[in-house]
């Protein structure tokens, strides 16, 4: 729909004062000034006017699995954002629930809710993430144990929260899954150095309730279904 008729069938103006308030800036595509009032008006797009907004794009939840050299930003760093992975119209407002190293790959969450995302990301909620990790030597055999009762990292005052560890079978103990309910800063990395070994690769398989999509191939995404945007405000 042409954004001078968008105008007029949301507030009753005529055609021609449309294009006189569009001509004085007061009508915001995105929050961009549009002026042209043949431009054409997509359903991902927030129109204002005078301030007030015609139509408030319905909210955003993506499910992304990050690939490798990518940075959790909304903007290009050294790396390349991951918002370059998403064919949308419009970007503006997304962001990251939980962020991922650069070298980390899977499950990152996108939205434009804020408050949905600090169900995930705020320290209180103690929201679970899992993690499949690649080490470089076996592991302990009471690393189970440790980990339960939390591990002091390097530079922190305390130790970590309880993380549950789950041995991948017919791995020779250098694969396992990890949860935990915190997000130091390298936590998973950290954690394991502190037992005397290395993360060789890191993959994030869970969030809370949502778990990554099998079908999802590196670098591909698709919308989280109601169930799973709801999952995130039950266990708030």
């Amino acid at each position: 729909m042409r954004l001078d008729k968008f105008i007029c069938h949301h507030t009753g103006v005529s055609r021609a004062e449309a294009k006189r308030v569009m001509r004085q800036d007061k009508v915001l595509c995105n929050g961009q000034p549009i002026r042209d009032p043949g431009y054409k008006v997509s359903d991902d797009d927030e129109i204002e006017l005078n301030d007030q907004i015609l139509r408030q794009v319905r909210k955003r939840y993506l499910m992304l699995n990050k690939p490798a050299d990518t940075v959790c930003s909304t903007i290009d760093e050294e790396y390349p954002s991951v918002i370059n992975c998403l064919d949308v119209a419009n970007t503006r407002g997304l962001h990251i629930a939980g962020r991922l190293d650069v070298d980390t790959t899977g499950l990152v969450l996108i939205t434009d809710d804020g408050q949905w995302s600090h169900q995930i990301t705020s320290p209180k909620k103690l929201c679970p993430k899992t993690y499949y990790v690649w080490l470089a030597e076996p592991l302990q055999q009471n690393a189970e144990s440790l980990l339960a009762e939390g591990i002091m990292l390097h530079g922190e005052d305390e130790p970590t929260r309880p993380a549950q560890l789950a041995r991948v079978p017919e791995t020779n103990d250098t694969e396992v899954l990890i949860t935990i309910t915190e997000g130091k800063y390298h936590q998973v990395k950290r954690m394991f150095a502190a037992l005397g070994n290395k993360v060789e690769a890191l993959h994030r398989e869970q969030i809370g309730d949502i778990a990554l999509d099998d079908d999802l191939c590196e670098g591909e995404w698709r919308e989280l279904t109601e169930d799973e945007v709801a999952s995130v405000w039950d266990k708030g």
